[in-house]
């Protein structure tokens, strides 16, 4: 049955799938900090998760599926050369359009004052780590997942990344006062 629903709509099943795990990343992350490390405990956050749920299952997951498409069809094969060309791509091209989307996406979803500020203190550091995790995952997808579940196979990795990603969003951004910008300001001129 779900080999047959996967054949007949392999777009709606991986969005689906990549979704689900995206939210049960942050479910995950919740629970271990809202039900188990807070005393007392605290409500799971579902508003939280339902903008990591538009995130997954709406941005990141129809991105990857014409990503992975586009990607296997330019450089088809299992090469040495090849799998580092989708390395390369994957990592230095799709990945920071990613983190512009989930920073600047989650921001506007969270109605934040300044939608690219997060993006602005973040983007580094969850870049590096991005390259320590997805470069040895990508390089098991290229070499040994079939094109058709590469989205699925992404997605589980995406389970352990997005905890990661959580755990990095949740970190609170450093804001200056404005009377700081005001006085960089003038100092530039």
């Amino acid at each position: 049955m779900a080999r047959k629903l996967f054949a007949r709509h392999p777009f709606v099943v991986n969005c689906l799938t990549y979704g689900s795990l995206y939210v049960g990343a942050e479910f995950s992350q919740q629970f271990i900090t809202r039900k188990i490390l807070a005393k007392p405990q605290e409500d799971i956050d579902t508003p939280t998760l339902g903008r990591y749920a538009i995130m997954g299952t709406f941005i990141y997951s129809p991105t990857l599926y014409t990503w992975y498409k586009w990607l296997d069809g330019t450089f088809p094969g299992t090469t040495r050369r090849i799998i580092v060309k989708k390395l390369v791509l994957d990592q230095f091209l799709l990945t920071p359009v990613l983190l512009v989307m989930f920073y600047t996406g989650m921001s506007l979803m969270e109605r934040a004052p300044d939608p690219f500020e997060e993006l602005k203190q973040k983007f580094s550091p969850t870049f590096l780590r991005s390259c320590i995790f997805w470069i040895p995952a990508q390089f098991v997808n290229f070499t040994f997942v079939s094109p058709r579940f590469r989205v699925i196979y992404v997605g589980t990795c995406a389970f352990a990344w997005v905890n990661i990603l959580c755990w990095i969003k949740r970190q609170r951004v450093a804001v200056e006062p404005v009377e700081d910008n005001e006085r960089k300001k003038s100092e530039i001129k």
